[in-house]
């Protein structure tokens, strides 16, 4: 059970974090780097959801968008707990690929109702299209950086963690394209199309 009755401990005014190991590192390592962009995934996903809660045509999205939150944290613990090969006294919390699987289910519930794309969309749209574009591209950002430390000398991350970040991105890529969609039935133009060169006109 996770306990929380003081916000600031003072630990962390020397530049360093605690993992899960009780490992110190410096807040600029690639590890920390990683989780907190996952937070940072986390958070605007919660922006998102206030226009999914608010749109009772989303609300399939909205109980997805729910779950991941929670998924999110795990997964922050995942790369908070480097396998070291050390009893740490308790079994640290790994995504696992039913929760990747999950998602693929996700992914196929809703791209079965999307026309098939005949260009590059732009981010941009319903503002929960919107929100759910910049989700998406910081959730690629926690992916390159997952991938980079798995590629680094004496780090481990779990490949269900690499395979939950890429699948997640490809979601709420079509999360954004559902919402632009179903707003368009509501007089709403739809998917926003790149137009190649337009700009030189």
């Amino acid at each position: 059970m996770v306990v929380l009755n003081r916000i600031y401990t003072r630990t962390g005014d020397d530049g360093t974090t605690a993992l899960g190991t009780g490992e110190r590192r410096p807040k600029y390592d690639l590890r920390i780097a990683a989780y907190g962009t996952v937070d940072e995934t986390n958070a605007l996903i919660g922006v998102a959801r206030l226009h999914t809660s608010a749109a009772p045509a989303l609300a399939d999205m909205e109980a997805m968008l729910a779950r991941i939150q929670n998924d999110l944290f795990d997964l922050g613990a995942d790369l908070a707990t480097p396998e070291t090969g050390e009893d740490l006294g308790y079994t640290p919390l790994r995504i696992v690929a039913t929760q990747v699987d999950k998602l693929e289910r996700d992914i196929d519930t809703l791209n079965a109702s999307l026309k098939p794309l005949r260009s590059f969309v732009l981010p941009a749209g319903t503002p929960a299209a919107a929100h759910l574009h910049v989700a998406r591209t910081v959730c690629r950002r926690a992916e390159r950086m997952a991938v980079e430390l798995s590629a680094t000398l004496g780090e481990f991350v779990t490949p269900e963690a690499v395979k939950y970040l890429n699948r997640l991105s490809d979601l709420l890529f079509v999360m954004s394209r559902i919402a632009n969609a179903r707003a368009a039935g509501e007089g709403e133009p739809g998917d926003v199309l790149w137009v190649p060169a337009a700009g030189r006109e």
